[in-house]
């Protein structure tokens, strides 16, 4: 399955409270749980102006409608072609 990851451009992201946070995260996943087990959230990064999440679905159209429905900006969605990490120099 596809993974990609989504540019959300919101700001002030950065000075969002935990309890902000967590109000986001459950529409996320109260919308997660209406469009099915084929689109998965697996986590995000929190920066000054932009949050970046990555999720797993089969198509960016459905991180797209994932977005809309939950009334969040998907400003780029990128599919991920490749991954490395410090072992992929070995």
């Amino acid at each position: 399955m596809p993974k990609f990851v989504i540019e959300r451009e919101i700001p002030g992201a950065g000075n969002l409270t935990g309890q902000e946070l967590k109000a986001i995260s459950q529409t996320s996943c109260g919308v997660l749980s209406k469009l099915g087990p084929q689109v998965q959230w697996l986590e995000s990064y929190v920066t000054g102006d932009k949050i970046y999440c990555v999720y797993i679905a089969p198509n960016e159209e459905l991180v797209r409608e994932h977005a809309k429905q939950g009334g969040f900006p998907a400003n780029r969605v990128s599919q991920v072609t490749s991954i490395i990490d410090p072992t992929t120099a070995d």
